[in-house]
């Protein structure tokens, strides 16, 4: 192992990776239960959506692991899963099997892009406030999720949404949310994932959670979800936006977890460059794929992987660490299968609070910017979809630039980009 993963190289041990991915692990592990939660309401089995989970997590960062030899962990992206299954599924009428495909097709796009090298053309093209903003409005669609999932926010024909009713279930949530703030602040791995099983023992002590039958099972079958995409279905127009979009959030999201990661892991070279980024996103692309075969919206890279890089972890044994430990969480799904709502509601929260503090960075003294990026944010909550918050972000960025004579700024795979934004919205 010394030689494969050149411990000694990267100045670390067996031991220092192995915890790495163990904490990494914990700090991740959440998207064992809040993914399935949000993947079931397209009708999807909740029992083969843990174990595809687990396979795709696993799946991607062992792989990543062994052919990069790099500390990076992937499972199912947040933002994504949501605009898989409210979007795409609920939002816009598509059947999960041709959410599946749309996922498929993406990722396969991905691909293409990647090995061409036109991949970094469009990173170039799209302005960085704008990657920004579509990061921070997931983050808010995501906490709005959240809040309706716990029922704190409910439907209302006067209002369109108001405070829900108040009972012990949204008290619980509450106190969960507070529990996964308090212990981010203290610095304390896991803590989203301790504040779910926590809110879930008070639910049981409460009498509002049924205890599992068992703790220890055999993992559920994935034939109800493995290999049903409808990839012919996924072809028609009217879903081409989501394609892009699909394409576009995976980017962003997994270029911005590497540059986060990629500093704390050494992996940035003399130039400035970070070393490997083409191996990690072919990875990214090819775990999209199989995990679209086998039943789950699109595989990226975890943020969460900074967690095991800080405790010590340089190469790729971290990652197969940690994926090891998505394998061996396949034997413990009767207790993620009765995980409540009001329990992993709160998880979405703060994630949505984690992706939504880097709205920071934009200058909102700028109108020409400011305009864009409010667009962007604001409309994915309220139309509740993500791709057409995207959609407005782009084509309000494209006229304001008009507007103010900077034709430098407009290239051609911009004015592309807005183009698809333009039939999306009409669509």
């Amino acid at each position: 192992m010394k030689n494969f993963f050149k411990l000694d190289s990267h100045h670390t041990t067996v031991k220092r990776e192995v915890l790495a991915g163990i904490t990494t692990f914990l700090t991740m592990a959440y998207v064992l239960i809040v993914h399935p939660s949000i993947l079931s309401v397209t009708g999807m089995d909740k029992g083969a959506l843990i174990t595809v989970t687990c396979l795709s997590a696993a799946l991607g960062t062992i792989i990543t692991g062994i052919w990069v030899n790099v500390p990076f962990a992937m499972a199912p992206g947040m933002g994504l899963n949501a605009f898989f299954a409210y979007t795409l599924v609920l939002g816009e009428g598509a059947t999960w099997q041709q959410a599946l495909g749309v996922v498929f097709i993406s990722g396969i796009l991905f691909m293409i892009l990647t090995i061409s090298g036109f991949r970094s053309k469009i990173i170039d093209a799209i302005p960085n406030e704008i990657r920004i903003a579509i990061g921070a409005g997931i983050g808010f669609f995501i906490a709005f999720l959240g809040m309706s999932e716990m029922k704190l926010i409910v439907a209302n024909p006067a209002t369109l949404v108001s405070l829900g009713k108040m009972d012990i279930k949204i008290f619980l949530g509450l106190f969960g949310f507070a529990l996964m703030g308090f212990l981010d602040m203290k610095k304390i791995k896991g803590g989203i994932f301790i504040g779910i099983i926590t809110t879930t023992i008070l639910g049981m002590l409460f009498g509002v959670v049924q205890l599992p039958t068992s703790f220890i099972a055999l993992p559920p079958s994935i034939a109800p979800i493995a290999f049903k995409l409808d990839i012919l279905g996924a072809l028609k127009p009217s879903f081409i936006g989501a394609i892009l979009s699909f394409m576009f959030i995976d980017l962003f999201d997994s270029l911005g977890s590497i540059v986060a990661c990629s500093k704390g892991a050494g992996m940035i070279d003399k130039n400035g460059k970070i070393m490997h980024v083409d191996k990690i996103l072919e990875v990214d692309a090819i775990a999209t794929v199989a995990g679209s075969l086998l039943g789950t919206s699109t595989t990226t890279i975890f943020v969460e992987s900074a967690a095991g890089i800080a405790d010590g972890g340089r190469t790729g044994l971290t990652a197969i660490t940690t994926g090891c430990m998505f394998l061996l969480a396949l034997f413990f799904s009767p207790i993620f299968a009765i995980i409540p709502s009001f329990a992993t509601g709160p998880a979405l929260m703060i994630v949505g609070v984690y992706m939504f503090k880097h709205v920071l960075e934009i200058d909102f003294n700028n109108i020409e910017v400011a305009i864009p990026t409010f667009l962007t944010i604001i409309m994915m909550p309220l139309t509740f979809s993500i791709s057409k918050g995207i959609a407005f972000g782009f084509i309000s960025y494209i006229i304001m630039t008009l507007f103010s004579k900077k034709f430098d700024k407009i290239t051609p795979i911009l004015l592309g980009i807005g183009a698809f934004s333009l039939l999306e919205i009409i669509m």
